[in-house]
C-alpha cells in the first residue's frame, strides 16, 4: 500500500512538473513492487496448511488485492511512458489525470480497514471511487475524440486516448479490490451488481432488513451457474431465507414451477418470498425448508430413517401423480434427450465416440445406431396420461423432515406435465452416480434404488402402465450416458456408458406391440 501511494504521488507530481526524472524513478521502483507482490504470493502458498473455508477465502482476497495493486502501478507507468514518448504532449491537459490519481489514493486509504475489520460499508464506499474515475475518463474521451476530428496533433490525442483507457482500467482495478473485500466479508464471490441485486431482493421482502446486518453462507453453485445461499440475521442462529441468483429465464421458470406445485399440491414446494429482475439476471428469496436431503439420508442416517424417508416419498409421489394427471399424454422422448447432450459427453470422453468396427467379420452397432433403433421402438410405445413431475429429480433436490414425515421439493424450474418415468429414472441414477466406494454404503445405496424401483413398479401396475419397464430402460440409458459429462474418472464413466449401451441394445430388440414382455434387469444394473 505504501509503495502504491508513492507511485501515485509520482504520477501526480509529473502532471504538475513533467520531467523525465519522475518516469525514471517510477521505473526503478517497478521491480520493488513486483518483489513485494511475489512475497505475498509466496506467503499465501506457505500458509495454506489450515484447510478452513475462511482462510481460503482470505487468501484468495489477498491474492486478488495484491494483483490489482500491482496492475494500478503498471498502468500509472504506462501513462507516463506515453507522455514522454509523444511529441508536443505539452498541449495535453494533465490535470484530469491528477484528479484520477487523487481519487485512487483517497479510495485506497480505506483498503486495510475495510479488509482487516471486515467493514462492508467501507468496501462499498471504495467501490464508489470507480464511478467517479469513470466519469472523469468519459470527459477525457469526449475531449480527445473531438480534438481528433480537427486532424491536428493527432499523435497527441491518440496518446491521450491510450492514457485515458489506462485511467479507466485503474478504476476497474479499484472496483475489483472493493468486490474482493465484499466477497471476503460475505463468505462467497460477489460483484457489485450481484450485491445490489441481493440488497434489492431482501428489501423487497423486508424493507427494514439491511444486507450488511446479515450473514450470507454459500449453499451451492448449480451447473447452470445459479448461486444458492442462505441468509440469516447475525443475531439469530437459524437461516432466514434461501437466496438464489442466476439466469432470468431459469428463475422465471422456477417461479412458474413453484406456483404450479402450490396450485396442484400445496405444501410440497417452498414459498417464494421475493422475486427481483436486474439486467440479464434475476434473483429469488425462497422459504427455508427444514429437512434432510435424500443424499444425506442414504449416506449418513440410520436404516430406519432411510426406510421412513423412501416410504414417505413414494406415498407423496403416488398422491401427486394420482391427483395431477392430464388426459393428453406427453412422452419424455428419452432418445432425443440423449442425442441432444451427446456432443457434451464426447467433449469430456472422446473415447466413447465409436467408428465402424469389425469383430470376426461382424460389425456391432455403434451407440448412435442403437439410439436410432431404440427411437423407433420408443415412438411406438403408449405413454399413459401426463403427470406433474419435478423435472430435475436428483436426490439433493428432495427433502425429508423426520418429525413431521413431510416431503418437500426444491429447485423446481423444470417442473411440467410429462411422463413420470422421467423423474423415476433421474432419481435412480442420482443415487448410482454418488462418488462413494465404501462397500456398506454402496449396499445402502443399492437397497434404496431397489426399494424405490419396487414401489414405482407397483404404482405402474396399478395404473395399467404396461410399457413402464421399457420406458424406464430408456430413461436410465439416457441418465447413465448423459451423466458421464460430469464424471471425470474414466473407469466410472466407462461403466456408466457401457450400461447405457447395454440397455439401448435390449430396447432395440424389443417388440413395441408387446412391451409387457420386457423385464428390466434392475439387480444386474445396480450391483
Amino acid at each position: 500500500m505504501i509503495e502504491v501511494e508513492t507511485q501515485l504521488s509520482l504520477l501526480q507530481t509529473y502532471t504538475q512538473d513533467p520531467e523525465p526524472i519522475h518516469l525514471q524513478r517510477m521505473s526503478e521502483r517497478s521491480a520493488y513492487i513486483y518483489n513485494l507482490n511475489l512475497r505475498i504470493q509466496n506467503s499465501i502458498l506457505l500458509n495454506t496448511s489450515e484447510p478452513t473455508p475462511l482462510i481460503w477465502m482470505q487468501h484468495r482476497t489477498l491474492n486478488a488485492i495484491a494483483s490489482d495493486l500491482v496492475h494500478i502501478t503498471r498502468l500509472c507507468h504506462e501513462c507516463m511512458q506515453q507522455w514522454v514518448q509523444t511529441e508536443h504532449f505539452n498541449i495535453l491537459d494533465l490535470s484530469p489525470y491528477r484528479l484520477v490519481a487523487r481519487q485512487l489514493n483517497k479510495s485506497l486509504q480505506h483498503l486495510e480497514q475495510a479488509f482487516w475489520q471486515r467493514d462492508t460499508r467501507l468496501a462499498l464506499h471504495m467501490g464508489l471511487g470507480e464511478h467517479k474515475i469513470s466519469r472523469q475518463c468519459q470527459k477525457m474521451l469526449k475531449t480527445y475524440t473531438t480534438k481528433l476530428k480537427q486532424r491536428q496533433h493527432t499523435e497527441v490525442w491518440i496518446a491521450g486516448l491510450f492514457t485515458q483507457r489506462c485511467c479507466q482500467q485503474t478504476g476497474e482495478s479499484l472496483l475489483r479490490i472493493s468486490e474482493a473485500i465484499i466477497s471476503n466479508n460475505l463468505g462467497q464471490p460477489m460483484d457489485m451488481p450481484r450485491f445490489h441485486a441481493l440488497q434489492d431482493t431482501v428489501s423487497a421482502w423486508n424493507g427494514e432488513q439491511n444486507m450488511i446486518d446479515m450473514d450470507i453462507q454459500s449453499v451451492a453453485e448449480t451447473r447452470s451457474g445459479s448461486g444458492i445461499s442462505s441468509l440469516q440475521d447475525k443475531a439469530k442462529s437459524q437461516p432466514l431465507v434461501i437466496y438464489k441468483s442466476g439466469d432470468k429465464r431459469k428463475l422465471k421458470e422456477e417461479l412458474h414451477g413453484v406456483a404450479t406445485w402450490h396450485d396442484h399440491y400445496p405444501g410440497v414446494a417452498p414459498q417464494i418470498l421475493a422475486y427481483n429482475k436486474h439486467d440479464k439476471g434475476a434473483s429469488l428469496l425462497i422459504e427455508h425448508l427444514q429437512g434432510m436431503t435424500f443424499e444425506h439420508i442414504v449416506l449418513h442416517e440410520p436404516m430406519h430413517v432411510m426406510h421412513a424417508a423412501i416410504k414417505a416419498l413414494t406415498q407423496t409421489l403416488k398422491k401427486v401423480w394420482g391427483d395431477g394427471q392430464r388426459k393428453r399424454p406427453k412422452p419424455a422422448s428419452f432418445v432425443r434427450q440423449t442425442r441432444k447432450r451427446l456432443a457434451d459427453v464426447y467433449a469430456v470422453h472422446p473415447e466413447f465416440r465409436q467408428g465402424k468396427t469389425y469383430i470376426c467379420g461382424q460389425s456391432p452397432k455403434t451407440f448412435e445406431a442403437l439410439l436410432q433403433a431404440a427411437e423407433k421402438v420408443e415412438y411406438q410405445l403408449k405413454v399413459p396420461r401426463s403427470m406433474l413431475i419435478h423435472g430435475d429429480f436428483n436426490i439433493d433436490n428432495i427433502l425429508y423432515e423426520p418429525n413431521s414425515k413431510q416431503i418437500h421439493f426444491i429447485d423446481l424450474h423444470r417442473s411440467t406435465h410429462m411422463d413420470y418415468v422421467q423423474d423415476v429414472s433421474v432419481f435412480i441414477i442420482s443415487h448410482d452416480r454418488l462418488q462413494v466406494f465404501d462397500a456398506p454404503q454402496r449396499r445402502r445405496i443399492r437397497k434404496q434404488i431397489h426399494d424405490f424401483y419396487q414401489a414405482m413398479q407397483t404404482f405402474a401396475t396399478q395404473q395399467g402402465d404396461s410399457s413402464f419397464q421399457i420406458r424406464l430402460a430408456l430413461g436410465l440409458a439416457r441418465s447413465l450416458a448423459t451423466s458421464t459429462r460430469f464424471i471425470l474418472d474414466p473407469k466410472i464413466a466407462q461403466r456408466m456408458f457401457l450400461r447405457a449401451h447395454y440397455l439401448l441394445k435390449q430396447v432395440a430388440q424389443c417388440d413395441p406391440q408387446h412391451p409387457e414382455d420386457y423385464q428390466l434387469p434392475i439387480k444386474e444394473l445396480f450391483k
